[in-house]
């Protein structure tokens, strides 16, 4: 999972979050450990302003899988890489296709160069509440607080 492009390891939700909205376009994504079950990942999708999350696991022949939409029928894939190639097509069973790749290594260096030019972090750094919660563990779940979103954009 080190080796993937997307992979922000334990970032935590808020912080994908926040990451996803500085990039702001839809169909922007990353990969990040899920918070509240070990050893699942997430996938993170920009969509109108929500953040809608997706888990990812391995099963125990090794195969990778997401939890999507309801009635859509589960594809395994045995690299993550592959799962990822899917869903950047439509209809898959995720609110938007993934288009634009918020990788980890733009993200270490976009804040290398925030803290380089500035002595202040803007409010969506050093504010907890500028953040938009997401509700626990869902599958799918958009994050509801479009205006906590909308003020993480602006």
């Amino acid at each position: 999972m080190e080796s993937l492009p997307v992979y922000h390891g334990p970032i935590g939700k808020e912080e994908g979050e926040r990451r996803l909205a500085q990039d702001g376009r839809d169909g922007c994504y990353l990969v990040r450990n899920s918070d509240s079950v070990p050893g699942v990942f997430c996938l993170c999708v920009l969509y109108n302003g929500y953040v809608y999350t997706y888990r990812l696991h391995k099963d125990d022949a090794g195969s990778w899988a997401a939890e999507t939409t309801p009635g859509v029928q589960k594809r395994y894939f045995r690299k993550i890489r592959n799962l990822i190639a899917a869903f950047q097509k439509p209809g898959q069973g995720i609110a938007m296709p993934l288009l634009y790749p918020v990788t980890a290594q733009s993200r270490a260096h976009t804040d290398r160069e925030e803290e380089t030019s500035s002595n202040s972090l803007s409010p969506t750094h050093n504010h907890p509440n500028t953040y938009f919660p997401q509700p626990h563990a869902a599958q799918g779940h958009k994050n509801r607080n479009k205006k906590g979103m909308q003020q993480a954009l602006g």
